[in-house]
C-alpha cells in the first residue's frame, strides 16, 4: 500500500521539521529519576501531546498518580486493526565528565543529532511518529496509537495504573516497541525478548561509628570484608557463574533456532568490546558472548559503600556497609522466586545481613516467528535494505510485561538506535540515517498491518507462540 516515491518524497521534506522537534526534546531535561526535573517533566508530556495534535492526530495527557503518560493517535474506523507504538520520553542523567557538549543542548552536525535523549528514546519516537503520518496521508486502513511513557528509567512504577484508563488508552490488536538497538551498523537485529531485573541491596551494621584500626583492627568486625565474602559467596568472579542454590532451575536455554538466528545479527566480539569501552571479556567465542548477554541470567556487583572515600588511606574499620547488586533474569525465572532464594542462601552466609528488595522487572519472551514477525522482517527491510536478526535484549522494559498482561496481544519491537550512539552513555546522539530508514519501515509495517486485517491472523499467532 506504500508508493516508494511518494513515500522517499514525503521523508526528504520532513527532515527539516524532524530535526527541529527532536532539538526541541533533547532540550528538555527530562530525568524521571531527579526529583527537582518534575516540572521538566511536565513540560516533556506538554510537549509531546502537542506533536501528536500539530500531526493532526488527538492525544490525552493521562495522569498515573506519577508522572503520566502521553495517549494518542489516529481512529479510522472500528473494522480497521489498531497498533499501539510505545517509546518513552524521559532520559538517562548525563553527569558523567566525558561529555563534550552540554548534554540538553542540542546540536545537529550534518544529520548526527547529539544530546542526551536523542537515542534513547525520543529520536525513535519522533521517526515512528513521521511513519504514522505518511501511512494515514495515504489512507492506509489502520488505526495507529502512540504511548509514551516519562517513566520508564526507573522501572515504570505507575505505568499500569495509566493502562486502566480504557477510555484514553485503547486495547490495540498488537504492539510494536521501539526502544531498542541494533547490533551493528547496517544489520539490523530486532529483538523478541527481554531479560528481567531483580535490584538488591545488602547491608551490614557492626559498629555504632568508624574506629581506629590501630586501636580495634584484629577484634572488629570489617562489615566491608563480610560483605565482600557475601559476594565470593554468590558469584565466581572469573566465570559469572552464580552460586546461589536453585538459581537456574527454571531458565529456558535458547534453542539452536534461535542461537542460528543470533548469529545472523552481525555480532562481533572486537566490536562489541570497542562500542562499550571493554578491554576483556570472560569468553571471545561469538555464540557464547550473545548467549550471556541475551539469553543467560547473571549477577552483578554495582558498588560498595561504607568507611573511607577521599584520597589516600583513612585506617579506619568502618561501622557499617552497603552492597548494591542485581540480577538479570531470563524466561521462566520469577524474580520473586529468586528474591527469596537469594534471601534464604544469605541467611546461611552471614545472617546478619539485611537483604532489601530493590524493584523488580519480569522477563519477557515474545513471538519468534508468525504473520507479525514476518510483517516486521518485510518493513525493516524496506526500510534499510536487509532483512533483521531476531535476537535478545539484555536489558529491561518493564512497560512491555505490563502491556502484555494487560492486553494478551502480540508485542513486536522494532528499534533504531546502534551501539555507537551512546545509549545511557556520555555523547549519545541518533544520525538521519536511522531516523529516515526507520520512517519508512514504520510506514511500510502500518501497511502490512492493514493488509493483516482486523485479527491479524490471531489463530496463526497463538499457534506460534505456543511453540516457543
Amino acid at each position: 500500500m506504500t508508493n516508494n516515491r511518494q513515500l522517499q518524497t514525503f521523508i526528504n521534506g520532513a527532515r527539516l521539521r524532524f530535526e527541529d522537534l527532536l532539538g526541541q526534546m533533547v532540550q528538555v531535561p527530562s530525568i524521571s529519576m531527579d526529583p527537582a526535573r518534575a516540572g521538566d517533566m511536565r513540560r516533556m508530556a506538554a510537549l509531546a501531546a502537542q506533536y501528536l495534535t500539530d500531526m493532526g492526530a488527538d492525544a490525552q495527557i493521562v495522569e498515573t498518580g506519577g508522572y503520566p503518560l502521553v495517549s494518542g493517535g489516529w481512529t479510522t474506523g472500528a473494522q480497521h486493526p489498531t497498533v499501539t507504538i510505545y517509546n518513552h520520553m524521559d532520559v538517562q542523567p548525563a553527569q558523567e565528565p566525558e561529555w563534550k557538549q552540554d548534554p540538553f543542548v542540542f546540536r545537529n552536525e550534518g544529520g548526527i543529532y547529539r544530546g542526551r535523549g536523542a537515542t534513547d528514546d525520543k529520536g525513535p519516537a519522533l521517526a515512528a511518529l513521521f511513519g504514522a503520518r505518511f501511512a494515514i496521508e495515504q489512507g492506509v486502513p489502520i488505526n495507529i496509537r502512540f504511548l509514551w511513557e516519562l517513566e520508564e528509567e526507573i522501572g515504570s512504577p505507575h505505568f499500569e495504573a495509566g493502562l486502566t484508563n480504557r477510555a484514553a488508552i485503547p486495547r490495540p490488536d498488537s504492539v510494536v516497541v521501539s526502544d531498542t538497538i541494533w547490533i551493528a551498523s547496517g544489520r539490523p537485529a530486532m529483538p523478541y525478548g527481554l531479560r528481567g531485573l531483580l535490584g538488591v541491596r545488602l547491608t551490614l551494621q557492626t559498629g555504632a561509628k568508624d574506629a581506629h584500626s590501630g586501636l580495634t583492627g584484629g577484634a572488629a568486625r570489617n562489615p566491608l570484608a563480610e560483605l565482600m565474602e557475601v559476594a565470593n559467596a554468590c558469584l565466581d568472579a572469573k566465570t559469572g557463574t552464580v552460586k546461589i542454590p536453585g538459581f537456574y532451575d527454571e531458565v529456558i536455554e535458547p534453542t539452536k533456532a534461535e542461537i542460528k538466528s543470533f548469529l545472523k545479527s552481525g555480532f562481533q566480539v572486537n566490536r562489541f568490546k570497542s562500542a562499550y569501552g571493554l578491554q576483556a571479556l570472560r569468553t571471545e567465542d561469538p555464540a557464547d558472548v550473545m548467549r550471556r548477554i541475551w539469553a543467560s541470567p547473571t549477577f552483578e556487583i554495582h558498588g560498595l559503600t561504607g568507611g573511607y572515600h577521599g584520597p589516600g588511606v583513612k585506617t579506619v574499620v568502618p561501622s557499617k556497609g552497603e552492597l548494591k547488586v542485581s540480577m538479570r533474569l531470563v524466561p521462566n525465572q520469577k524474580p520473586e522466586r529468586v528474591f527469596a532464594l537469594l534471601k534464604k542462601y544469605i541467611a546461611k552466609v552471614n545472617p546478619k545481613v539485611k537483604v532489601e528488595r530493590e524493584g523488580m522487572l519480569q522477563p519477557f519472551r515474545g513471538l519468534f516467528d508468525g504473520p507479525y514477525v514476518e510483517a516486521v522482517s518485510r518493513a525493516v527491510k524496506e526500510g534499510f535494505g536487509k532483512e533483521p536478526a531476531f535476537v535478545r535484549e539484555g536489558g529491561s522494559i518493564g512497560a512491555v510485561v505490563t502491556m502484555q498482561k494487560a492486553w494478551k496481544v502480540p508485542i513486536l519491537f522494532m528499534g533504531l538506535s546502534l551501539p555507537e550512539h551512546g545509549y545511557h552513555a556520555p555523547n549519545e546522539y541518533f544520525d538521519w540515517g536511522q531516523a529516515s530508514g526507520g520512517m519508512t519501515a514504520f510506514a511500510r509495517y502500518f501497511s502490512e498491518l492493514a493488509k493483516m486485517g482486523k485479527h491479524g491472523d490471531l489463530s496463526r499467532v497463538r499457534l506460534q507462540k505456543k511453540r516457543i
